[in-house]
């Protein structure tokens, strides 16, 4: 557990330069008698098309129906590739729930409405979530889960965490259903899996996205003395590897860049850019709020795309759909999204607070005062060990404290009741 999260792994500086990741000796991901079905994939379509954004890299090697990363595996906890913060501590998840239920009650307790997670992992986070919900007998026909999962492995795992029943077979849907499996959680709520945020029922939502926004595709920018240009990923035809190149002239991810940038270096993912907006729209249309947790930055950060394999850092480039692809979240480029909707969708800015770092926004929801509750019925000395360790990961800086961050949306006519109550661990 202290180990292997890949918190502590990511946040290693990378030791290569700009001049040497976009070089042709970047990696030795040889094609030549692989039997990578993904690499030969990509092979023949950059031997048939030209080098590829690193967007379309990283939505093949993660989502490739076949072969992609997160589409055929359990890649969660000490076995896999990586650790989560629900993974770690019940802590995490049940304090989650306390801010959701708070918030859906400083909304006026709308009815019906649905709990919302994108990209759920295992299943973990929803679980510890839906127990405190029952807690205060929220488990009504007017409540209802939805989770937007794309992995069909995934969503399995999903429901055995979930649901005490067998799902309803695709067949047995009805034909204009917008998801694509059914289940009933255990604590009697209706369960669905989605695979677009755009096809979730139009109702009021409590959104949770922990760790999904840097799994989205990202473009890679540098700014050289013609203007900005993109780093494609290109075949090296004599031997047979996969490298970064430039591409020789502007290309459409440069309109996201902001004339005021300094950076010379970019990556903006107009996926999450997307996504959040559409968030931001049912928010301020069907009434809402929004919880994003990820690690990321404020729009300073500038080379944070890697590969992350058994708990450690990884070429991206090589052996693809075997390792985790991530990029820090730029949270100002989401900030800014969802203040700015364009003139001609029927949204307003939504309200935003943060970022805040997970170890305060955690202390202030009383994460010492839970610790200490567990402790105190606590009869197993490992465990409490366990538990005190569990809680230094989560809050300790040099953990996972100051690398995550927490994002909340609101609707723009809570503006008044906000100042007056004050989202709970942002302030």
């Amino acid at each position: 557990m202290q180990s292997c999260c890949r918190l502590i792994c990511r946040s290693k500086k990378m030791v290569s330069t700009v001049v040497c990741r976009y070089s042709s000796n970047n990696t030795s991901a040889t094609i030549k008698g692989n039997s990578n079905k993904l690499l030969k994939q990509l092979e023949a379509r950059i031997l048939a098309s030209g080098p590829i954004t690193v967007a379309d890299y990283m939505k093949e090697v993660l989502t490739n129906p076949s072969a992609g990363y997160y589409m055929n595996r359990d890649v969660f906890g000490e076995k896999g590739d990586f650790i989560t913060s629900p993974e770690i501590s019940q802590m995490f998840g049940e304090l989650i729930a306390i801010w959701l239920i708070n918030e859906w009650a400083k909304c006026g307790r709308p009815t019906p409405f649905q709990l919302v997670e994108l990209g759920p992992g295992r299943g973990t986070l929803m679980s510890d979530v839906l127990r405190v919900f029952s807690k205060f007998k929220i488990n009504e026909p007017d409540f209802s889960v939805n989770l937007v999962e794309v992995s069909p492995y995934l969503s399995n795992i999903q429901e055995k965490c979930l649901c005490k029943t067998v799902n309803k077979k695709i067949s047995e849907l009805p034909e204009d259903s917008q998801h694509y499996k059914e289940s009933e959680s255990l604590y009697g709520s209706p369960v669905r899996w989605y695979n677009n945020i755009s096809d979730l029922p139009r109702t009021f939502t409590l959104f949770l996205a922990h760790e999904f926004f840097d799994a989205l595709p990202i473009h890679k920018l540098v700014k050289v003395d013609q203007g900005w240009r993109e780093v494609l990923i290109d075949l090296n035809r004599e031997d047979s590897t996969l490298r970064y190149v430039l591409s020789r002239d502007r290309t459409p991810a440069s309109l996201y860049c902001r004339e005021n940038e300094v950076r010379k270096d970019l990556e903006i993912s107009p996926q999450s850019l997307v996504t959040i907006q559409v968030m931001a729209a049912r928010i301020h249309q069907d009434g809402g709020v929004g919880l994003v947790i990820d690690y990321g930055h404020e729009g300073d950060k500038t080379d944070t795309f890697r590969g992350f394999k058994n708990h450690k850092l990884h070429d991206p480039l090589i052996e693809p759909g075997t390792a985790d692809l991530t990029a820090d979240v730029d949270f100002s480029a989401l900030k800014w999204a969802a203040t700015h909707p364009s003139t001609t969708e029927d949204w307003k800015a939504n309200l935003t607070y943060g970022t805040v770092d997970q170890k305060d926004f955690l202390t202030r929801m009383g994460i010492n005062m839970r610790l200490e509750k567990l402790l105190a019925s606590c009869r197993n000395e490992k465990l409490a060990t366990d538990l005190k360790s569990a809680h230094r990961m989560l809050t300790d800086p040099m953990e996972m404290g100051s690398k995550f961050k927490f994002l909340a949306l609101y609707p723009a006519v809570m503006e008044k009741i906000l100042l007056k109550y004050p989202p709970p661990g942002f302030s």
